[in-house]
C-alpha cells in the first residue's frame, strides 16, 4: 500500500509540474506601461525657468491632481537636473486617471489633469502663477502609453500608438 500511495504522490507532483511550466507566459501577453514624463520649464529665449540661481526663475512649485478625491491632493513631481545643469520634472504617475473614452473593451483613454503652481518674487512681492498639464493615455490590453499632453490647453507632447517605449521628454515654454 506504501508503495502505491507514493507512486500516486509522484504522479500527482509530475503533473504539477508540468501544468505549471506549460502554463508560462511569453512576452506577448505582458502589456507595455509607458508613462514616465520628463519636462523642463524654459521662457520663450530658452532660459531654464526652474534653475534658481538665474535671474527671474521660480524659486517653489507645488503639484496638485485636479481629479483627485479632496481638494489638496498634491502629487509627486520631483526636480531632477541633468548633468549639464538643465532642471527638469520627472513624473512617473500619481494623479487619478479618469475614463475619457471607451471605445471598445480592447481600446481606451483615460486623462490625468494636474495643476502647476509657480512662485518667484517680483519686486519684493511673491507672485504665484497655475498652470495647468492635461495628460492623455492610451490603453488596450497590450499597452498603456502617455498619447498626448497639454499644457494650458496646448499641445506639447504626442505620441503615435505604435512608436516604441521610451522616456516622454518635452519642454514647456512660458
Amino acid at each position: 500500500m506504501k508503495f502505491k500511495l507514493n507512486h500516486i504522490f509522484i504522479f500527482k507532483l509530475i503533473a504539477v509540474l508540468f501544468l505549471t511550466v506549460s502554463c508560462g507566459s511569453d512576452d506577448d501577453s505582458l502589456q507595455r506601461i509607458d508613462q514616465i514624463m520628463n519636462f523642463d520649464v524654459r521662457n520663450s529665449v530658452g532660459q531654464d525657468l526652474m534653475n534658481p540661481k538665474k535671474v527671474g526663475s521660480y524659486t517653489a512649485y507645488s503639484v496638485n491632481d485636479i481629479n483627485g478625491l479632496t481638494d489638496l491632493a498634491p502629487v509627486s513631481v520631483p526636480l531632477r537636473m541633468t548633468t549639464d545643469s538643465l532642471y527638469y520634472f520627472e513624473y512617473l504617475s500619481g494623479a487619478r486617471r479618469i475614463i475619457k473614452d471607451s471605445i471598445s473593451p480592447e481600446n481606451k483613454t483615460y486623462r490625468s489633469d494636474l495643476a502647476f503652481s509657480f512662485s518667484r518674487t517680483v519686486n519684493n512681492q511673491i507672485v504665484t502663477v497655475t498652470d495647468v498639464m492635461e495628460i492623455h493615455y492610451r490603453w488596450t490590453p497590450s499597452l498603456f502609453q502617455v498619447s498626448e499632453v497639454l499644457y494650458n490647453g496646448q499641445p506639447v507632447f504626442s505620441k503615435a500608438a505604435d512608436a516604441p517605449n521610451s522616456i516622454n521628454t518635452f519642454t514647456i515654454i512660458k
